[in-house]
């Protein structure tokens, strides 16, 4: 498949992915889902349908299961930015640092894990 044809086949099914989990977004409430179902999951899903019609089920996997683990790792992160804000006094650069500290500690164990693990 041609670069440009995936760019195109990206760009409609893209679209009409985010098109849907904003359907979603509008029956959620409170409105600040939205913004969680708008784009990541819908750039994930054509990714992975993209990987899978170009290089098989086995890339997709892979994908998916890195997928996975960041989000645990951004789950890392967000607690530790809820940590930062419930302490007072602490300087917001310092807050900050620590908190990007935190996912970085979680998706190298995580990525270390999985290696030992047997996938990538």
């Amino acid at each position: 498949m041609s670069l440009a044809l995936q760019l195109m086949v990206r760009f409609l099914l893209g679209g009409a992915i985010v098109s849907c989990f904003a359907l979603l977004a509008e029956a959620l409430k409170p409105k600040t889902f939205a913004g969680l179902f708008s784009g990541a999951p819908s750039v994930a899903v054509v990714s992975l349908a993209l990987t899978g019609s170009l290089h098989g089920v086995q890339l997709v996997a892979i994908e998916a299961r890195a997928m996975a683990l960041g989000a645990v790792a951004l789950l890392a992160y967000s607690a530790a930015c809820v940590a930062s804000v419930r302490k007072p006094g602490l300087p917001v650069w310092l807050a900050a640092g620590l908190c990007w500290a935190v996912w970085l500690f979680a998706a190298l164990a995580l990525r270390a894990w999985a290696l030992a693990w047997g996938g990538a």
